[in-house]
């Protein structure tokens, strides 16, 4: 199985750049890994938040392709323990589940297009965090997930 953290925005900001890479370089140890980052559009500082949603959603939908099983990240979505996302991760794999992603929206969330599409609503907390930060929990919890899956010492419990 393939995982792949997409988010839209800016690359890395150096805050997050290191954590990020430290984990991503982890996670290859138990699946291949991909990062795409998806361009804000150009003309978003114009655009009324709804507005900028849908055409984020136009450049997002169509690199999902039909046997993807996207994981939406959104504040709204059902939370998971560390083991549970464990689970949820050995279960995919279990599915045969060939690449599974995991999409961090925009400053203002994704559109609904692309929640109607998602397999799954995922929320890491109650808490509203950076996107930047995001993508770096999302990376440890994903090599926590990981981790416990392989029984392995990194989560304490």
């Amino acid at each position: 199985m393939k995982i792949a953290f997409w988010a839209v925005g800016k690359g890395h900001d150096e805050y997050v750049k290191e954590g990020v890479a430290e984990f991503s370089g982890r996670i290859v140890n138990y699946f291949k890994l991909e990062w795409e980052l998806i361009p804000v559009p150009k003309e978003a500082a114009h655009l009324a938040p709804k507005e900028l949603k849908k055409k984020e959603a136009e450049l997002i939908l169509p690199k999902i392709a039909k046997e993807d099983y996207l994981v939406a990240l959104d504040e709204r979505g059902r939370q998971m323990t560390s083991e549970g996302l464990a689970g949820f991760l050995q279960s995919r794999a279990n599915a045969g589940t060939r690449r599974i992603i995991f999409l961090i929206g925009g400053a203002f969330g994704l559109d609904e297009s692309v929640q109607k599409r998602a397999n799954t609503t995922w929320s890491l907390s109650q808490l509203v965090f950076p996107h930047q930060l995001v993508r770096l929990i999302l990376a440890e919890q994903v090599y926590r997930a990981c981790t416990i899956m392989k029984n392995e010492k990194y989560h304490h419990q």
